[in-house]
C-alpha cells in the first residue's frame, strides 16, 4: 500500500529506518502507514566473514552508512515534497536485526567490532554455558536457548579470548543503542532489542539478574531500559544542521526486525502467523499479552511492552532451493513450477534433513548438516528439489505445532519473502503440509512499515495497530488429501531428525 503525495490530512509523516545485515533502508510513511513512493534511501554493505567463523563490521562504519541513508531519504523528500516543513516528520521508527553486539568504553566509543548474530566463534562456550546452568532453566529465564547468536556466549568468548579488550568494555550494546548514543549522547535500550539479547526476562520486562550474575556482569554493563512509549529527541547540534527536517522528530528506540515484520504485515493477533522465507526462514506469532508462554524449542521476545512475539528461526529456507538449483540439473523456473505443481505429494520416497547451514529451531543444533535418505537409481533432480522444499515445510510445521496451544482455530499464515512468495508451488506445499490457509503478504517492506507503525502507535497517540489497513494478496487453501500424506511422511522425517539431535556432540567432544 502506497501514497504518492500525502495531503496535509495524511501528515505528520514518519521516517522508518530498516537496518538489515546487508543493507540499510530509510523510507517515509504517511499517517495511515502508507509508504511514499520514490522517497527512500538505500545503501548496501557487507560484513566481514573470518575463517574462524566470525561475522563482524566496524560499528562506526555502520553508523556512517545509516546516517548516509537518512541523508538520501531526506534529499528525495525535499525534491518530491517541496512544501514539507520542519515538524511534519514527527516520528522516527527503527527496525534493526536482533542479537548483534559490540562493546563500548566509558566514553561510549566502540572498542570492538559489531559481532553479528551469525558469528559462531562462541559456539563452544554457548554449549558449555547451557550445560553448566541447564538449557531449559536458561530458556525459561530468558526466552532463548543457549546459542552463539546471543550475548552471553559472545561475552564469555570476549572474556576468554580478548581479555585486554574485555577490560576496556564499560557496556555491551546493540548497534541501535550505539547509533542513538552518537545522535543524542545517550544510551538507551528498548525492550524489543533487549529481549533478543539472552540477558532479559521477557515476562518481567527487565534485565535478568540471575543470568547477569551467572556470566559475571552487572546491570551497569547494559543500557538503561526505555519506558513504555518513551522517545528520544534533541539531536546534537551538528545533526540539527544536517537534518533540519528531523529537528522536532521523536525517535523510538530500535525494535527487532522480526517484530517489526509481523506488525508491518498485519500479524499482530494470535489468529495470524507470519512466515518469512528468504535465504533463511522464520515463523512468528505476535499478540498483546503481559505473560507469554515460552514453548520448548522456540524463542520468546517482545515487540514492545504490550506485545509478545514467539517464534522459531530456520537457518535454511530459500538456500535449500538455491543449493538444488546450483548443484542439480534442473529445468528453467517456469518448468520447475509446473513439475512441482503436478507432482504427487512425497511420492519420490525420499527423506531430507535440510540443514545446509546448521539448525536452529527447534533443536538448535549448530553443526547439523543436510542429509538425503532413500536416493535410488530412479531418483531425479526434481525429486531432490521437491523433497528438500517439503522438508523445509516440515520444519515450519514443527514450529507451528508449538503454537497451537495458544492460537485460535481460525488461524491463517501470512507469507512473505521472495523465496516462497515467488514460488506458487512452494506456497501450496506449505499450506498442504501445515494444513492451514497461506495468504501472500501484499506489503513490500514489512519491517520498515512495522517500524513506522510502532513509532506512530507509541509516540503519536494511535490506538492500536488495527487502525492501519494492511493489504493482503492471494489466499491458498490446503488440500486435505495431500495434508494427510504429508502428516505420514513428516513422521518419517521426524524420526531421522530425532536421531540427528540425539547424536549432537557434547561441549567436551571435538
Amino acid at each position: 500500500m502506497s501514497s504518492t503525495s500525502p495531503a496535509k490530512a495524511d501528515r505528520p509523516l514518519t521516517l522508518a529506518l530498516d537496518v538489515g545485515t546487508s543493507s540499510v533502508r530509510a523510507e517515509l510513511y504517511d499517517a495511515q502507514a502508507r509508504v511514499l513512493d520514490g522517497i527512500e534511501g538505500r545503501t548496501r554493505y557487507q560484513m566481514t566473514a573470518t575463517p574462524d567463523g566470525g561475522v563482524e563490521i566496524d560499528a562506526d562504519r555502520l553508523v556512517a552508512i545509516i546516517c548516509q541513508t537518512i541523508d538520501q531519504c531526506l534529499q528525495e523528500a525535499r525534491k518530491s515534497l517541496p512544501d514539507l516543513a520542519p515538524g511534519e516528520i514527527a516520528f522516527v521508527g527503527y527496525s534493526n536485526f536482533w542479537h548483534a553486539m559490540l562493546g563500548v568504553d566509558q566514553t561510549g566509543q566502540a572498542v570492538t567490532p559489531l559481532y553479528n548474530w551469525s558469528d559462531t566463534r562462541s559456539a563452544a562456550l554457548a554449549s558449555q554455558y547451557g550445560t553448566d546452568l541447564g538449557r531449559e532453566w536458561i530458556h525459561q529465564q530468558t526466552g532463548v536457548v543457549p546459542h552463539a547468536s546471543y550475548y552471553p556466549a559472545k561475552i564469555l568468548w570476549l572474556r576468554a579470548t580478548r581479555p585486554e579488550v574485555f577490560r576496556q568494555i564499560a557496556r555491551f550494546v546493540s548497534i541501535g543503542e550505539y547509533l542513538y548514543g552518537k545522535l543524542f549522547g545517550r544510551l538507551t535500550c528498548g525492550v524489543s532489542m533487549a529481549s533478543g539479547t539472552g540477558l532479559f526476562h521477557p515476562n518481567r520486562l527487565d534485565w535478568n539478574d540471575e543470568i547477569l550474575a551467572a556470566i559475571g556482569i552487572e546491570r551497569d554493563h547494559l543500557s538503561p531500559l526505555a519506558a513504555d512509549g518513551e522517545g528520544l529527541h534533541g539531536l546534537r547540534e551538528e545533526l540539527l544542521e544536517r537534518w533540519p527536517l528531523l529537528g522536532e522528530a521523536q525517535w523510538l528506540p530500535a525494535a527487532g526486525d522480526g517484530a517489526c515484520s509481523n506488525i508491518g504485515s498485519g500479524c499482530f493477533s494470535d489468529r495470524r502467523i507470519a512466515i518469512n522465507v528468504g535465504t533463511s526462514g522464520a515463523m512468528r506469532v505476535c499478540w498483546p499479552t503481559e505473560q507469554a508462554p515460552i514453548p520448548e524449542g522456540l524463542w520468546s521476545y517482545r515487540a514492545n511492552h504490550r506485545y509478545a512475539l514467539i517464534g522459531g528461526a530456520l537457518s535454511n529456507g530459500g538456500d535449500a532451493y538455491a543449493w538444488c538449483a546450483q548443484t542439480l540439473t534442473l529445468p528453467d523456473q517456469a518448468e520447475i513450477e509446473r513439475q512441482l505443481m503436478d507432482a504427487p505429494a512425497a511420492a519420490h520416497g525420499l527423506t531430507v534433513l535440510p540443514f545446509f547451514s546448521g539448525e536452529r529451531s527447534t533443536g538448535w543444533h549448530d553443526t547439523a548438516r543436510a542429509a538425503f535418505l532413500g536416493i535410488g537409481l530412479g531418483t531425479r533432480p526434481i525429486d531432490l528439489l521437491q523433497a528438500s522444499l517439503e522438508a523445509v515445510c516440515y520444519r515450519f510445521a514443527a514450529i507451528y505445532e508449538r503454537f497451537t496451544a495458544m492460537m485460535d482455530d481460525q488461524t491463517q499464515i501470512i507469507a512473505s519473502g521472495g523465496a516462497i512468495v515467488g514460488s506458487p508451488a512452494w506456497t501450496q506445499m506449505m499450506a498442504d503440509v501445515i494444513g492451514v490457509p497461506v495468504v501472500a503478504s501484499a506489503v513490500k517492506e514489512a519491517s520498515s512499515r512495522g517500524a513506522a507503525m510502532l513509532a506512530m502507535e507509541a509516540l503519536g497517540g494511535k490506538h492500536g495497530f488495527e487502525s492501519f489497513v494492511t493489504p493482503t494478496g492471494e489466499r491458498v487453501e490446503p488440500n486435505p488429501a495431500r495434508h494427510q500424506i504429508y502428516r505420514e511422511e513428516r513422521a518419517k522425517h521426524e524420526s531421522f531428525y530425532r536421531l540427528l539431535i540425539e547424536k549432537r556432540p557434547h561441549p567436551e567432544e571435538p
